[in-house]
């Protein structure tokens, strides 16, 4: 009997200490926690002027307005963790949870609103064509028949400029776009094409200022959105955010930054929800 008396008041001891010993751990838990809060978002690396990964960081306009709605949510720049998010994993991204949202020219479209939702739109964009600063010849989509258009690997822009606009133009492969910007530069191409934003932030390299420019032809609209998780309750937070950094002037500051030395004629910042067709 007295053994057994032994035993209950042992357990007893032990049962409170272990839960001192929880609660203790659980408020290092909770700092180390609120000290290392982090926010992890997916931008490309590798378009200058838009998400660049450069050895100083991360620059480009999709930087700047993920950095601000990161900023808006709680989060400062050194609770950011980029993560590079290529066109073809974004939305396998965001439903394994691997980010918590994308920003990286992510176009809208009704294909991938059902895989994913998206606050914005923050940028309204178009395809267009870059051409040497130079070239006057090249005034509408008709004018690239016969015209040597650069085609990227696995890009279907120039595939459909052909198909749709001008079906004589001359598709010549390039492996990247930069690749297409040299052959531009030496004439051996006459035109690059893809998203106007995209161009411009090419164009705005320091190495090539003031050698292109772009067309203006504005073929299509690419209602650039900020991909968040189906379900999220970030979109809402995020679509607040966008509508402040346009209201106090740093969605303005934010294009002229990284757009201005190729003098991209944006659009001015689209209306939440506003998706052009």
């Amino acid at each position: 009997m007295k053994l057994r008396k032994v035993t209950a008041a042992s357990a007893t001891v032990l049962a409170l200490a272990l839960s001192a010993t929880a609660c203790g751990s659980g408020d290092d838990d909770g700092g180390s926690s609120g000290d290392s809060k982090k926010i992890t978002i997916g931008i490309k690396f590798d378009q200058p002027g838009l998400g660049q990964k450069t050895p100083d960081g991360y620059e480009g306009f999709d930087v700047d307005v993920a950095t601000y709605v990161a900023k808006k949510l709680g989060y400062g720049e050194d609770q950011i963790e980029w993560k590079e998010s290529k066109s073809a994993d974004r939305e396998t991204m965001l439903q394994r949870g691997d980010v918590d949202f994308i920003a990286a020219t992510y176009s809208i479209t009704d294909e991938r609103a059902e895989k994913v939702d998206f606050a914005g739109p923050y940028l309204l964009a178009h395809q267009d064509v870059l051409l040497r600063a130079d070239d006057n010849k090249i005034k509408s989509a008709e004018d690239l028949n016969n015209a040597k258009l650069c085609s990227v690997t696995g890009s279907t822009s120039a595939q459909n400029v052909k198909d749709k606009l001008a079906p004589k133009a001359q598709l010549q492969n390039y492996p990247t776009y930069s690749a297409c910007l040299n052959g531009l530069q030496n004439g051996a191409i006459d035109a690059l094409t893809t998203d106007d934003s995209i161009l411009a932030g090419y164009a705005s390299q320091a190495q090539f200022k003031g050698k292109f420019k772009l067309g203006g032809l504005k073929m299509t609209n690419e209602n650039y959105g900020i991909g968040v998780k189906k379900g999220s309750d970030l979109k809402a937070k995020i679509n607040t955010a966008l509508e402040a950094m346009v209201s106090d002037g740093s969605w303005d500051k934010a294009v002229k930054d990284n757009f201005g030395p190729a003098n991209y004629e944006n659009e001015p910042a689209p209306k939440i929800g506003d998706i052009k067709s």
